[in-house]
């Protein structure tokens, strides 16, 4: 114990040197620097004097490791790791309790319980899972300088899968990737395991993640091979401590392309067999591997309907493939076809909503937030509600494919809390997306929600520094939806940037707003996929050709000499008739349609006067104007905390914050100079026109796309 204990003592001081360089971000929220006050920092010593952790398991050890690690960081001494308390006080127990509770109700598997007992903190749960998490939830109150004395911690997770959704190819390319290459290094695998998927995999079980489906959607084959099952498996050893399952994307045509079948046909026999012996396979070679992931018939991506079949043929005989095994098969809902009459918005409701009820118990239904495509502001998904005797599952973007990438701050808590928090009225009111995904509205025992990863190579994980808050926030509400956003950003500030209060603050205000003014920027009003096409980067209105027509912007905006916007009543697509008639009458109307939502159903006038008191055309001006003039606010916000802030970090940010402050003047000269060719208005007073041409801002457009 004496070697371990020097041993940890240099490690201290090496990190003590450490942190008087520059912040490289790549500690992520797990910053275990020594409090600097010395009041609260002896109250955590008092507290934090040993650590009992009488198990061995490897999850017991990460766990113990972990808050030996942050402990000692952060009180400045070494915190020696014991097998018993025995009867020593002023410490930290590990146990492991079958029978677990709390407040007289048994914890969930995955559920942790923090209390004083014998003047020592006890951190229980009913599995070793359920312990790592405490530990990891002690640790965030110790970083965020809130007492110990007393503390009677509860916490069960809402929601029984919770996974980050790697669009990760092994050629290491990451599609809408935005954060460097992919972090996974596959043609060093299994031999060598990078030490970055250790961290990776402790800064997602610090917020319950507990799953990480590794690679694309639109799947190679070659991650089914014998050769790629080996190095998965190696990479599941490593995330195995941190209570991490790994899944896989699976192509489905991959009987034909490995196992040299004439057919994909999921009721064939011989197609059935393969699956079954290739889901074998993989569980010798990965006991815990959590199941795949799917997604098919959906652009250009192989499926059963190339033979005839339904999504529940293709989804049902995967899960039948499985066996035995406690794995389960996600099918993504993202489907649709090149039609220039037809509404996008109703196509995957079309496809799936007649198949309720007829999946496998093994099968859920992965579906994205919104019926379009991760855009800055969406509709919740009109099949949250419409599916009760299946479960779903909530996708949702933290890479920014149509937010700017890593050069614009947004703030995602906003947009999932603003899905979650929807009303479907599947079952009156309060049937909120969130209660639809946790089970509760159908009282289904499979729950999931899903994150596309924004992790890549770089050195601060997700390229934009404040794009972090984005993951960290992900994994909060996936273990509980009923968080705020700006509670959240509140512990990722504390955690990450500062602890000055009046700084954080700031920092909490900035990130708040932030989502709000990128949609005045971009797509006020309701206004939708009007950005660069194939790239999806910057403003393209004017896009009226491409590889299919609902991947330009007019099929979505509708602009003519009358007005704009998509009419999805009864008199347009009716797409508006997929939800309840509660939710029908709050969007049906464009007289009291909440703004926000105005121009995904209805086609208004340019001169049609709104509830602020402008004309259409009026109020798209002013927002587009005060919208990119909001980022100068951003800037002065930023500005404020730079004495609190690491001065790599604040460097670093406030760069980004030039490029969006200049991108937003590209989407607002963009926008107003090409609806105005359609409204044929001038440009509302105080507001100044814009002083470059229509033209020259369609040239950057194509500057953007050069190859």
């Amino acid at each position: 114990m004496l070697h371990r204990n020097v041993f940890l003592l240099l490690l201290l001081v090496v990190a003590a040197t450490l942190r008087s360089r520059a912040d490289d971000g790549y500690r992520l929220w797990l910053k275990y620097d020594r409090i600097a006050d010395a009041a609260p920092r002896q109250q955590y010593q008092r507290a934090a004097q040993f650590i009992a952790n009488p198990g061995t398991t490897p999850v017991l050890r990460a766990a113990a490791g972990e808050l030996q690690r942050g402990l000692s960081g952060l009180l400045g001494q070494v915190v020696p790791v014991v097998a018993a308390a025995g009867s020593r006080t002023g410490g930290i127990v590990l146990r492991v309790d079958a029978k677990a509770s709390a407040n007289g109700q048994p914890l969930k598997p995955e559920g942790y319980h923090i209390f004083s007992e014998k003047q020592n903190l006890v951190i229980t749960g009913r599995t070793d899972a359920a312990v790592l998490y405490g530990a990891f939830a002690l640790l965030r109150q110790v970083q965020m300088r809130k007492a110990l004395v007393g503390l009677n911690l509860t916490s069960n997770p809402r929601i029984n899968f919770r996974l980050i959704n790697h669009w990760d190819n092994q050629n290491g390319t990451v599609e809408r990737g935005y954060a460097g290459s992919s972090i996974w290094q596959w043609y060093e695998m299994p031999e060598r395991l990078d030490p970055r998927y250790t961290d990776y995999a402790r800064a997602n079980a610090s917020i319950g993640i507990n799953g990480v489906v590794i690679n694309n959607v639109n799947a190679s084959a070659r991650y089914l091979t014998a050769e790629y099952i080996g190095k998965v498996a190696a990479l599941a050893g490593v995330m195995r401590p941190y209570g991490i399952r790994v899944y896989m994307s699976v192509f489905w045509a991959a009987p034909k392309v490995l196992g040299g079948l004439p057919t994909a046909d999921p009721l064939d026999p011989a197609v059935k067999q393969w699956w079954t012996a290739k889901s074998d396979e993989i569980y010798k070679a990965i006991p815990d591997f959590g199941g795949f992931l799917v997604k098919a018939n959906s652009e250009g991506e192989p499926g059963p309907q190339d033979y005839n079949r339904n999504h529940a043929d293709g989804a049902n005989m995967l899960a039948q493939a499985l066996g035995r095994h406690e794995g389960v098969v996600m099918w993504r809902a993202f489907v649709y076809k090149a039609n220039s009459n037809g509404d996008r918005f109703k196509e995957a409701f079309e496809e799936f909503q007649p198949l309720d009820g007829k999946f496998d118990p093994k099968v859920l239904v992965q579906v994205k937030n919104g019926p379009i495509d991760f855009q800055a502001r969406e509709p919740f998904h009109p099949l949250f509600g419409a599916m009760p005797k299946t479960p779903l599952v909530l996708e949702v973007q933290l890479t920014q494919e149509y937010l700017g990438f890593a050069t614009h701050l947004v703030y995602l808590g906003p947009l999932i809390k603003e899905c979650l928090e929807a009303d479907t009225y599947a079952k009156g009111a309060g049937s909120t997306v969130a209660k639809v995904v946790d089970g509760t509205v159908d009282q289904h025992t499979l729950s999931a929600i899903a994150g596309v990863a924004n992790i890549g190579s770089d050195r601060n994980w997700t390229g934009h520094p404040m794009g972090q808050a984005n993951w960290y926030a992900f994994g909060r509400l996936a273990w509980d939806h009923t968080l705020s956003s700006k509670t959240i950003a509140e512990e990722w500030t504390n955690m990450t940037l500062t602890t000055q209060p009046a700084a954080e603050r700031t920092i909490v205000d900035l990130m708040e707003k932030s989502r709000n003014i990128y949609v005045r920027y971009t797509t006020p009003l309701g206004l939708h996929h009007i950005m660069g096409e194939s790239i999806h980067y910057g403003p393209q209105p004017w896009l009226a050709k491409a590889g299919r027509p609902d991947w330009t912007a007019i099929y979505y905006h509708k602009g003519d000499s009358l007005g704009l916007g998509f009419n999805r009543t009864a008199t347009g697509s009716n797409a508006l008739a997929l939800y309840k008639p509660e939710v029908q009458k709050q969007w049906g109307n464009p007289q009291t349609c909440p703004l926000d939502y105005l121009l995904w159903f209805h086609h208004v006038g340019w001169k049609q006067p709104l509830s602020t008191g402008r004309t259409l055309w009026n109020e798209l001006c002013t927002r587009y104007y005060t919208g990119a003039d909001s980022v100068l606010w951003m800037q002065k916000q930023w500005a404020q905390v730079q004495p609190q802030v690491d001065p790599a970090i604040y460097t670093d940010v406030a760069a980004r914050l030039q490029t969006q402050r200049k991108e937003a003047l590209w989407w607002r000269d963009a926008c107003v100079l090409y609806f105005q060719t359609l409204s044929r208005q001038p440009i509302p007073a105080p507001l100044v026109p814009p002083t470059r041409t229509l033209a020259e801002v369609k040239s950057l457009v194509t500057i953007y796309q050069l190859k």
